[in-house]
Parts: structure tokens; sequence; C-alpha cells
């Protein structure tokens, strides 16, 4: 996301670490209060100051890992109001920021590592803007598709070590038949569903072109029905009744034309 989307200088600064391990990073979509699912609610706001800096207020909760991030990607709205499908962007947040505060972690089901943030007046830079403004939804339904797709690699993996180091009475688990099929399921639904992340990618961009083309095409044929003559065309065609046209008769077999009547209803002529 950062290769793609990010700005020159914040894939200088950050990438290659990134890449390398040693720094980590995490997102930070979900709030108090607002339904999870519907990221159009987001009420944490990022405004542009005047030297083109972000500063963003609010809060988030159930963040993975945030306490040993060094980086949050932080959905917020740059634009309009809760509810409005536009107006949302994905910004980059150092966890060093002045006005970043862990909140407290929030345990699920006894599993520690989610966390709720603050956001009080955290200023940075105008270039860590991820991708445009408020165009947030196709990347962050990316990013999470990819943070998933990655947990189920490193599951998928375990398992494998698990099943080749792991022995009972009757040898290793990876030679039991049942453990094999398990194997080749997850391995099966990790190689179909990975190819649609890319696809899913795609979509919205290929949708947009489409969209694009039919709006100018539109409004190229309202401008030449907008012309004199196309106008006076229309007039006279409305004004002049339509001609009349004798109904056309369906070939029977061999060219000849279908009779009416009993023949057309499949009688025979015994029957007439």
């Amino acid at each position: 996301m950062l290769a793609r989307h990010a700005e020159s200088r914040v894939r200088e600064t950050y990438l290659e670490p990134l890449v390398a391990g040693r720094i980590r990073i995490c997102y930070a979509m979900a709030e108090a209060d607002v339904p999870g699912t519907d990221p159009f609610l987001t009420r944490t706001r990022a405004d542009r100051e005047a030297d083109g800096s972000w500063r963003i207020t609010g809060r988030k909760w159930f963040t993975s890992g945030a306490a040993s991030a060094d980086l949050v990607t932080v959905l917020a709205r740059t634009g309009g109001a809760p509810g409005n499908r536009e107006g949302l962007s994905l910004i980059l947040v150092p966890t060093d920021s002045p006005g970043f505060r862990i909140v407290r972690e929030l345990p699920v089901l006894g599993a520690a590592g989610q966390y709720e943030i603050e956001l009080g007046g955290v200023n940075v830079p105008g270039d860590h803007l991820i991708g445009e403004e408020g165009e947030v939804l196709t990347l962050g339904r990316t990013l999470r598709s990819l943070r998933w797709l990655g947990q189920a690699q490193r599951a998928f993996d375990l398992m494998c070590e698990r099943a080749a180091t792991r022995s009972g009475s009757r040898g290793p688990l990876a030679d039991h038949q049942l453990v094999q099929q398990h194997v080749f399921d997850a391995l099966l639904a990790l190689r179909t569903t990975r190819p649609l992340v890319p696809e899913a990618v795609a979509l919205p961009a290929w949708a947009g072109r489409r969209l694009r083309e039919r709006l100018r095409r539109r409004a190229a044929a309202r401008g030449r029905a907008s012309r004199p003559g196309a106008r006076r065309c229309r007039r006279a065609s409305a004004a002049r009744p339509p001609a009349w046209r004798p109904p056309r008769r369906r070939p029977g077999r061999k060219g000849r034309p279908r009779r009416p009547g009993w023949a057309a209803e499949g009688l025979s002529s015994g029957r007439r």
C-alpha cells in the first residue's frame, strides 16, 4: 500500500524499515458507539492546517498491536459529516507524535493485543495522506483483506510445522489421512482467495472508467440532440402520423406462409 499510494518522502522514510521488520504498523478503523461494519459513520476528523499538515482528533478502539506499533494507519474524515459516503481518507500517524495516547487494552475472550487509542489533536505532515483525499474505502478494505490473508498464511505454516514435528503412537500427524485432508482444505482456501484481492482492487478502477465513458457518451448525445436541426427533426417526426404497415406473416414449413385458424393451432385436416 505504501509502495503504490504513499508520497515519495513517506516511502523513503518508512518503507524499507517496515519491510525489513525494524518497525511495525497497525490499522485503526473501529470506533466506540459506531458500528464497525459501517465505516461511513466514522467520527474521527482530520482537518487541514494552514501549513498543509493534518490535525487529527478522535478515538479508535480494537486496534491490533497498537502498543508495539511505530505507525498507525488511521481512518479519518477529511470532509463531510458522519454518514456521508464521501470524505474518508487514510492518514499515516507515527505513534511518537504528541497527542497520541494508548488509553487501555481491550481483552477479547481472554486474548490480548487489542487497544483503545486517543488522537488528541495529533499533527502529521501533509504528505502522510495515503492515496487521494476522500478515496479510502478501496484501500481500507484491501488492507483488511491482506491482513487476514497474512494471518491465514501464518496459521497454515504453523499447522504444517506442527503436523510434521508432532508424533503419536501411530507415527507423525502428517501421515494421518484426516490431517492431510485438513492441510489440503486450508491450502485450497488460501490459493483460491489470494487472487481475488487484486481482482477486487481492479474492479473499482474498471467500473470508474466505464462510468466516465458512459457519462461522456451521454453528454455528447445530449449535445447533438440540442442542436437546432435535431430539434426540427424531432418536431417533424412527432407531427407526422406513423405509417401503416401490414402485419408480417410467419413462414410455415419449407418457407410457405403459415395457414390461419385450425392449421395454426396444430389441428389435423381430418378434424376440420
